[in-house]
């Protein structure tokens, strides 16, 4: 048995365990894309059939989380998070070992079932295992690899194509999945769901072929290359499925995905306004680099030491995330941060080759900041008021919308430049001008979610904030 003391020692360090697992999956998601043109050459193949493995990295995530909560419940959180672990870095090595267009994809598409299962069940055992008094620093720490990954992914992956080989973006998750899966071992108990639910197979289909059309569609959107009319096909194919997955699961008993969760009102507005918040603030990752080397004319390295500043935005204000919750509660915080977020999202937009370095730099950070806080927030407010017995529900629907909304953010900006470019007659053809109506789009969307944070109670996650 073990003593008070160890026990509470365990559960000290559980959430930095989890936020180690998600750093690898969510950096591996990210640090691929500066690598895809060496991994092209590799394969012999061209740039836009070596995407195909980013694909299949997001679709099996798509298939598979909505699974991930009842897995968990049948098997035990640790079984299946070390199971996934597992997957993961064998799908890893897999990755950096291949030859050929076909063994990448098929690594890939295992890589993303290990990720689908690593990231959700993850968060669900923080949650349960952590009391109401230290959730929100919990919650922080495991929050923060999803904010830091997408703006040192791009740096780092390029470093490493530059000066080693793309394969090592991939063979480098084996010491890491090692060292987490002997520390799952020691430090994760194997709960289970208090009752044995069946399988719903008809959510699993409805939800899979949502999800998929959705994720493949905001790809083809967001290739240059890619049919507009095609993805707006697989994007309403995508809502009409997601919406008999709505009505499937309001009318079963025991659903793959528990819609009940979105009646608490902190979850409700983490899920749903803060999916369009997403929207605009996850479309700045893709427009900023292109800006500073479309319309800038800098080089791919200049770009990326300008994005770390983003990133030294995030990291800073992780620091105070958790003592202005404290003192401002979540709905001022969200509404003061969500505006920012979008302001410095449109004075991106109003850039050029003239503007002084340092105003650059202001605003860069500026927006790393605001993004930090109003992410960290939302992930926070989420579980306030979830009962223990909806947290493994509640785990799933907030993962499923998070991974599609990432997708989201990057289809959206891609789709306001194609916009801007077909206004002017450019085509793919991109100018500056182009940059300042898809930062202007990103922005407003933003500031529109604002509505949604404004209807929050005053005293929203009172619960966990401990306001004094």
């Amino acid at each position: 048995m073990q003593t008070a003391a160890a026990l509470k020692d365990r559960l000290h360090w559980l959430p930095y365990l989890v936020a180690a697992t998600f750093f690898m999956e969510y950096l591996d998601t990210t640090v691929i894309a500066t690598a895809l043109p060496q991994m092209a050459v590799s394969f012999g193949v061209g740039p836009n059939e070596i995407s195909l493995g980013m694909t299949a990295y997001m679709l099996a995530l798509a298939v598979f989380i909505p699974v991930s909560g009842w897995v968990a419940d049948r098997f035990g959180a640790r079984t299946v998070f070390g199971g996934a672990i597992v997957v993961f870095t064998f799908a890893s090595i897999l990755c950096g070992l291949s030859n050929g267009m076909y063994e990448f994809t098929a690594a890939r598409v295992l890589q993303g079932i290990g990720g689908a299962m690593m990231v959700p069940v993850g968060r669900l055992i923080v949650v349960r295992n952590t009391e109401k008094s230290r959730l929100m620093q919990a919650i922080g720490t495991i929050t923060w690899p999803a904010i830091a990954a997408p703006v040192f992914g791009p740096p780092i992956g390029g470093f490493i194509t530059t000066y080693a080989s793309w394969r090592w973006i991939f063979l480098l998750n084996v010491p890491f999945g090692i060292a987490t899966l002997i520390a799952t071992i020691m430090m994760v108990r194997n709960e289970r769901g208090a009752e044995k639910k069946p399988l719903d197979v008809v959510g699993v289909v409805l939800s899979g072929i949502s999800l998929t059309s959705v994720l493949y569609g905001t790809e083809l959107a967001s290739q240059t290359d890619g049919n507009v009319w095609t993805a707006s096909v697989f994007l309403v194919v995508g809502a009409v499925f997601g919406i008999n997955t709505y009505y499937h699961a309001t009318h079963r008993e025991h659903p793959l995905i528990d819609f009940s969760t979105l009646k608490v009102p902190t979850f409700s507005v983490t899920v749903i306004t803060g999916s369009f918040t997403r929207l605009g603030i996850g479309a700045v990752p893709y427009l900023m680099p292109l800006l500073f080397q479309i319309g800038f004319g800098m080089s791919a390295f200049t770009s990326g030491l300008l994005l770390l500043v983003s990133a030294l935005g995030n990291l800073t204000m992780k620091a105070f995330v958790m003592p202005v919750l404290k003192r401002f509660g979540f709905r001022n915080v969200s509404i003061v941060a969500v505006s920012c977020a979008g302001l410095t999202t449109i004075a991106c937009g109003l850039m050029t080759p003239s503007t002084p370095i340092v105003l650059v730099l202001l605003i860069v950070f500026a927006y790393g900041l605001a993004r930090s806080m109003q992410f960290s927030t939302l992930a926070i407010l989420a579980y306030a008021d979830i009962e223990p017995s909806l947290m493994n529900p509640a785990s799933t629907l907030w993962s499923a919308s998070s991974q599609m909304m990432v997708g989201m953010g990057i289809a959206y900006g891609a789709v306001s430049l194609r916009f801007a470019g077909f206004l002017h007659g450019g085509g793919a053809s991109f100018v500056l001008g182009d940059f300042h109506l898809a930062f202007f789009l990103a922005g407003l969307i933003t500031l529109l979610s604002v509505l949604g944070y404004v209807g929050l109670a005053r005293d929203a996650g009172a619960s966990i904030a401990q306001r004094k």
